[in-house]
């Protein structure tokens, strides 16, 4: 079975469907998926506005209220946040072509970094601390994170977001033999929805 799921590794939604994307999968141990990075917010020094930062801290709670997830909300109180997602795709990116079957590895590392180690993951020492965490070369993996390549490779990945036309994250696609997408989400879900969808699609 052929995923592809479209999310961002700082988008608060897609870390609170991780669990239920682990348990669909864990159901499923012969699909394969690709990871497709949709990029919520380009590079930027500017540190984010107070208005922002509240939104986006009080979505935290909101979103740990209905999910079975939690948040280190000292997030706020420790970092200088930057509206600047861009840098952890090119770093699940990097991961993934210095080692096959990394780019999930490398979301979850950067997923707990951010959202349970109140660690800033729009700053590159960052990033190379989560690929050394899944035993990656923090050199080689620096050269790859900031090369023309793994930018080009970004930018293809926008390209196939807006081809399977994405708004939301995270979506998660089924793709049959002949290579038709299917949303079996747009948006969190749960897993026992996932199997609906992907029952309606199969049978």
């Amino acid at each position: 079975m052929r995923l592809v799921y479209v999310m961002d590794p700082m988008c608060s939604w897609c870390y609170a469907f991780e669990p239920e994307l682990e348990e669909f999968l864990a159901k499923h141990t012969s699909a394969v998926v690709e990871f497709v990075m949709g990029g919520l917010a380009p590079d930027s020094d500017e540190p984010m506005d107070e208005n922002l930062k509240q939104t986006i801290s009080s979505y935290w709670y909101e979103i740990q209220n209905k999910t079975q997830v939690t948040f280190n909300h000292d997030y706020w109180k420790l970092n200088t946040p930057y509206r600047s997602t861009y840098p952890a795709c090119r770093a699940v990116i990097a991961a993934e072509s210095l080692k096959t079957d990394s780019a999930h590895k490398m979301i979850k590392e950067i997923q707990s970094a951010y959202y349970m180690e109140a660690k800033n993951p729009s700053l590159k020492e960052t990033l190379v601390s989560c690929a050394s965490s899944i035993g990656l070369d923090e050199k080689k993996f620096l050269k790859v994170f900031e090369s023309e390549e793994t930018e080009k490779r970004l930018q293809e990945h926008f390209n196939k977001r807006r081809a399977l036309e994405v708004r939301a994250f995270p979506t998660l696609f089924y793709i049959d033999d002949k290579n038709n997408a299917y949303p079996l989400t747009r948006g969190y879900t749960t897993v026992t929805k996932l199997e609906q969808q992907l029952k309606s699609y199969t049978h």
